[in-house]
């Protein structure tokens, strides 16, 4: 698709040189314009990325492909004849990170792989948190803000959801995933560099997301947009199914912890805001029924305590 050419992607390199100014500039605008980007020389090993990628695959051949097609069956899924808009078409798990791991807690991860993903969690910790200062620098705020904001008193949530979107016979009729904004603070997302499937709506058109080899997908949840006042955004993405091919998704969200109060930034602020004021675990208790509906009710919602009881819930969501 000839958009994709168009897609942001950030060498993160060029920070540390004469290009710095060019590269923040393209970080602002991608956060202004697109809320995705994807990152490139961001210091992740690759032969890490590669070990996680291969052990995430073998673990669904070995202890996932089964449960999935047992639970095609179950819905009545395996021969789709209608259009489906209430179930995705993705097998997952989920890591917590923080505020305490659960990874000794799964079951049906072998020791490498369990060692594998508390590095990989740690470094994209990290990551995000260097993120979340390069985001600061462009919108004026003072460093660590955002990380200020995201801690409370408990420190921040983190945790990784683990998917794979096997081939679907008929992809017109189900989605891997359904449209939705994050509710979170900033994603970090590994996708399969072969296997295609994300998509993001801009101009009132899906745009896919190129599969690139060895990068990071970074986009923004909906506390950043209400943090930076609508200055940045979340935006509605969705996964495709695909006729052929096993697509790898393995992404981390670094939210604000449960105790966190989310506000938009003074400094962003010239009159009154349109955006809430809220503790993120209230946010998430709204969310997690009613992540496939529009955001703007849900910043309602939070504005007007009893109007929370008139989002008609339709799904239940991992919150970490």
């Amino acid at each position: 698709m000839e958009k994709n050419m168009k897609f942001p992607v950030v060498d993160l390199s060029k920070l540390n040189g004469e290009e710095r100014d060019q590269t923040m500039a393209l970080i602002n605008e991608a956060c202004e314009n697109w809320g995705f980007f994807e990152i490139v020389n961001h210091g992740l090993p690759h032969d890490l990325m590669d070990k996680i990628e291969k052990m995430t695959k073998d673990h669904y051949k070995t202890c996932q492909e089964q449960k999935f097609n047992d639970m095609l069956k179950s819905k009545g899924l395996d021969n789709l004849e209608t259009e489906v808009e209430d179930v995705d078409w993705e097998s997952t798990f989920y890591v917590r990170h923080l505020p305490q791991s659960n990874l000794n807690d799964i079951s049906d991860v072998s020791d490498e792989y369990r060692t594998a993903m508390k590095d990989f969690g740690k470094r994209l910790e990290n990551l995000a948190e260097d993120l979340l200062d390069l985001l600061c620098e462009n919108l004026g705020l003072e460093k660590g803000y955002l990380k200020k904001v995201f801690h409370g008193t408990k420190g921040p949530t983190f945790g990784t959801k683990v998917s794979n979107y096997p081939p679907c016979p008929k992809p017109e009729m189900i989605k891997g995933l359904r449209a939705h904004t994050d509710a979170g603070g900033i994603i970090l997302l590994f996708q399969d560099d072969k296997v295609s499937g994300l998509q993001l709506l801009k101009d009132g058109d899906w745009i896919d997301v190129p599969p690139l080899n060895h990068s990071i997908v970074i986009n923004l949840g909906d506390q950043l947009e209400v943090i930076t006042n609508g200055k940045y955004k979340s935006v509605l993405h969705r996964v495709v199914t695909q006729q052929e091919g096993n697509r790898m998704s393995v992404a981390s969200f670094y939210n604000p912890g449960s105790d966190a109060e989310i506000s938009p930034a003074t400094s962003l602020v010239e009159k009154d805001s349109e955006y809430p004021s809220f503790v993120f675990d209230d946010y998430m208790k709204l969310y997690a029924g009613v992540k496939f509906q529009p955001k703007e009710p849900r910043f309602a919602a939070m504005k007007n305590a009893s109007a929370v009881t008139e989002l008609s819930p339709t799904a239940a969501v991992e919150t970490f």
